[in-house]
């Protein structure tokens, strides 16, 4: 289950926010998929968490849009997490206006999960 932060800048409006809430998850999903957890494409309620934040008054902060995605740690992940990291920045990209800046952020710790069923 990936958990997605995404920061937005000022120039980012409430249309590219949504736009991003629709195609992060599936995005996302698809770059960080692995033998340990396949996707299949159908998303369900819990599989993927995403928050957006506002760029604070006193944040340091040179972007349009900052995507922040963690993801438990797995040997096959590990191995070619550039290239996952790659991908879910060009799919941003396609979301976003060509003049955003954008940055993508692929945090892959060693983790576990609980929650009640």
């Amino acid at each position: 289950m990936p958990i997605i932060d995404v920061t937005c800048g000022d120039r980012v409006g409430r249309r590219t926010r949504q736009d991003l809430a629709q195609t992060l998850p599936h995005s996302v999903s698809l770059a960080v998929e692995c033998p340990e957890e396949p996707y299949d494409g159908d998303l369900q309620g819990g599989d993927v968490v995403l928050r957006f934040h506002d760029v604070g008054p006193i944040d340091r902060f040179e972007l349009d849009v900052l995507i922040e995605v963690k993801s438990k740690w797995f040997p096959s992940r590990a191995g070619d997490r550039q290239r996952r990291v790659d991908d879910i920045l060009d799919r941003a990209k396609e979301t976003l206006p060509n003049d955003f800046h954008v940055g993508v952020y692929l945090a892959l710790p060693v983790a576990s999960w609980a929650e009640p069923d």
